[in-house]
């Protein structure tokens, strides 16, 4: 599972997310890949699913690149503690997805066995997605 090796401040705050993303919304490395439609948090058991996901179904064929990386700390305290205390301790890492950002990418395999595997991995993911390929990036 991933998690940051080390991380400059150990609890973050929440924030909110705005904006679409500026950032890795363009096809870098692939062939096809898995653009978001909306923002949320995608935690890293999620990407981790997602990527199982696509491999399995490729069966080890193709090469995959995972753009997002889970660095951002969520805390967490106790069922049943009361106000006051602090705040909680670490409990997971999640990636902050803005909307137009691309989550993976795919290249080495058929057209139809790329789709069917990002399909795949887009129904782990909790923010709606959309299949996105280089010739259609071309045309348009």
């Amino acid at each position: 599972m991933f998690i940051p090796k080390k991380v400059k401040h150990r609890k973050h705050q929440r924030g909110v997310i705005r904006g679409r993303a500026s950032q890795k919304v363009n096809l870098s490395f692939g062939t096809f890949g898995l653009r978001a439609v909306e923002s949320s948090w995608v935690t890293a058991r999620q990407i981790e699913a997602a990527r199982r996901a696509m491999t399995r179904f490729v069966q080890r064929g193709g090469k995959i690149w995972i753009r997002i990386f889970p660095d951002k700390p969520v805390t967490f305290k106790g069922l049943e503690v009361g106000m006051g205390g602090g705040k909680g301790a670490v409990d997971h890492f999640v990636a902050v997805v803005k909307s137009g950002t691309i989550l993976f990418e795919m290249d080495g395999v058929e057209s139809d066995v790329a789709r069917q595997a990002l399909r795949l991995a887009a129904y782990k993911l909790p923010v709606k997605t959309k299949i996105v390929s280089r010739e259609a990036a071309q045309r348009s």
